[in-house]
């Protein structure tokens, strides 16, 4: 299985410790007030804003919560001036990391997201030297029992997307950025129930991982995600079934 989908599953269930202690909901409304500061406070008009607020839905983030946030992009409420920064380096074992930040503080957060990549044996790198391993996509993950595969494949399909697909216990249905909210509606029109919804950077290839690199490279993800002005971060990494178990146990 794929690294983002090993982190994806990872994430989803550190997500529901992240929302209690608010992490998440800051990470989301981060991306809602800079979406709506670059293109205006309504989703209907501003695509960004839209799927920032899918994202914000799928973080159960209540309304008022959303609202809040986009009047502060808009100046409406006083808020903070966020810079966005993309992120390229090395992990260990030679594993492609992107990392999508937004920060008030360009120079602190260099520092601290440099520190994270030595800490675990990597390095920070110029910018462009990994980005283009990637795919930018939509990716909504669906749990196996909710739905019948050839259903979702069929419905998927005819909304735009480009695959559908299992991982573990779960389809990934993989779209084009552009039908990204198209996707989100038509599963939602059907009342399938989805695991998680981003726009996210999808590796071309993947590096293969032993238990060893395994393990040092999720405590490496687990540390950039718990940074609070890292909205997402991806990696091309591939961890084998056994190779997880293995950690899993350890």
């Amino acid at each position: 299985m794929a690294g983002h989908s090993h982190w994806a599953n990872i994430a989803r269930k550190k997500s529901l410790i992240d929302n209690k202690r608010g992490k998440l909901w800051s990470k989301l409304a981060k991306g809602i007030m800079v979406a709506a500061k670059h293109g205006g406070g309504d989703p209907n008009s501003n695509l960004r804003l839209r799927y920032a607020i899918i994202d914000a839905k799928a973080g159960n983030m209540p309304k008022d919560t959303i609202d809040r946030a986009i009047k502060k992009g808009t100046g409406e409420l006083e808020g903070v001036n966020f810079e966005e920064i993309l992120y390229e380096g090395y992990g260990p074992n030679g594993v492609a990391v992107l990392c999508d930040i937004l920060t008030d503080n360009r120079n602190r957060t260099a520092g601290e997201i440099r520190k994270i990549f030595e800490l675990a044996g990597g390095k920070l790198g110029a910018t462009g030297c990994v980005a283009w391993m990637f795919d930018r996509k939509g990716l909504i993950t669906i749990a196996a029992d909710q739905v019948d595969e050839e259903k979702l494949m069929e419905l998927a399909i005819e909304a735009g997307a480009d695959d559908v697909r299992p991982a573990g216990n779960s389809f990934e249905v993989i779209c084009d950025p552009n039908a990204y909210s198209t996707v989100c509606d038509a599963l939602d029109a059907a009342n399938i129930t989805t695991e998680g919804r981003q726009i996210t950077r999808i590796p071309k290839d993947t590096v293969d991982l032993d238990s060893s690199a395994a393990a040092a490279v999720l405590k490496m993800m687990d540390a950039l995600d718990d940074h609070d002005d890292v909205q997402s971060v991806a990696a091309n990494f591939n961890i084998s079934d056994e190779v997880m178990a293995a950690i899993e146990s350890a």
